[in-house]
């Protein structure tokens, strides 16, 4: 359990010192590719059905994890470079500092009266219809963004990590390449969601199995996030009685079973009101507003949102570094 300590807190660390780089041999980009390869083969051999999309899903998570173990026997052969093998894992599998790098600097061309410019920062982050949003708009997008990528990019790993540390430990097994492992099928399974998992013409069928799982693996750590919200909005001042307030009347205002717990939070404990209609690239999709209208939202709120989930990252990551010390 000491090196499940080591992992997590080294992967932190990188992950706020250096964000997420974009690069080639990304192993979340490699992720895609290989999704994308395997779902080409599928629809031109006309597998476009829920048949195929299982396939599609047993595929992607079999080759991600049969890579990643051939890289754990070198963990039993040399153990420092295996770790540090895990490290580079689970550090690129955490999306956490990533998405304030993005959405600070919408703030900032809001501020400057630059509404042209804060519309294409925030494209790089959305994939609703940016040219349509005024100051307003663009400053709540960027706010749920910041919020629920907290459970899709930081709690779900960190989550998934530390199940597999101790369900390993409870059986015996090595803890280090088992909670690691546990933290890469979450990232590929929300990768598969991310490229198939819509309600549209093509992926209707296909993606369904990669959408249904995301959503059982985000379960938890989206409940989880009340809690984690909560306990930050008080101790940074924000208003901590209406995000739980907030949080447990306007959690399920959302088409995802599990983004609008920690949207609906951060909104309560921001005073400002989150959702509501959302033009897409083809379509207008009319979502039901989370929050009230405490204030107006602006870029100061996103600059909120932003220190709010980063303390909210340290809250949620203490517990599981005390519980992993308690079994040493």
């Amino acid at each position: 359990m000491i090196e499940c300590m080591v992992i997590l807190a080294a992967a932190l660390l990188l992950d706020i010192l250096l964000g997420d780089p974009v690069y080639r041999l990304h192993p979340v980009r490699l992720m895609g590719h290989l999704i994308a390869w395997i779902e080409k083969i599928l629809f031109r051999t006309g597998n476009i059905g829920l048949a195929g999309g299982g396939v599609l899903f047993a595929g992607s998570v079999v080759g991600v994890l049969g890579v990643f173990l051939v890289l754990t026997m070198l963990w039993h052969v040399f153990p420092i470079a295996g770790i540090l093998v895990f490290v580079f894992v689970l550090y690129s599998c955490i999306g956490f500092m990533d998405m304030f790098h993005h959405a600070v600097p919408v703030k900032w061309a809001l501020e400057s009266g630059d509404i042209d410019k804060a519309r294409a920062l925030l494209q790089r982050i959305v994939g609703r219809d940016t040219a349509q949003l005024d100051k307003e708009g663009i400053a709540r997008a960027a706010v749920e963004t910041v919020a629920e990528n907290f459970v899709d990019g930081f709690l779900a790993v960190i989550f998934w990590f530390a199940i597999g540390g101790f369900l390993a430990y409870a059986l015996g097994l090595p803890a280090a390449p088992v909670a690691t492992g546990f933290a890469l099928i979450y990232r590929v399974v929300n990768t598969l969601d991310a490229m198939v998992g819509y309600r549209n013409e093509r992926y209707k069928y296909f993606g369904t199995i990669s959408a249904r799982s995301d959503d059982v693996l985000n379960f938890i750590p989206a409940r989880l996030s009340i809690p984690v919200i909560a306990v930050t909005a008080a101790i940074t001042g924000l208003k901590a009685f209406n995000c739980v307030k907030i949080g447990f009347r306007d959690r399920l205002n959302h088409v995802s079973p599990n983004a609008g717990h920690a949207e609906s939070c951060v909104a309560g404990a921001l005073g400002i009101r989150l959702g509501g209609p959302v033009a897409y690239p083809h379509k207008k999709v009319e979502k039901p507003w989370m929050g009230d209208a405490i204030h107006d939202i602006g870029p100061v709120h996103i600059h909120h949102a932003c220190v709010l989930i980063f303390f909210a990252g340290w809250i949620a990551i203490l517990p599981v570094i005390f519980l992993f010390s308690i079994f040493v």
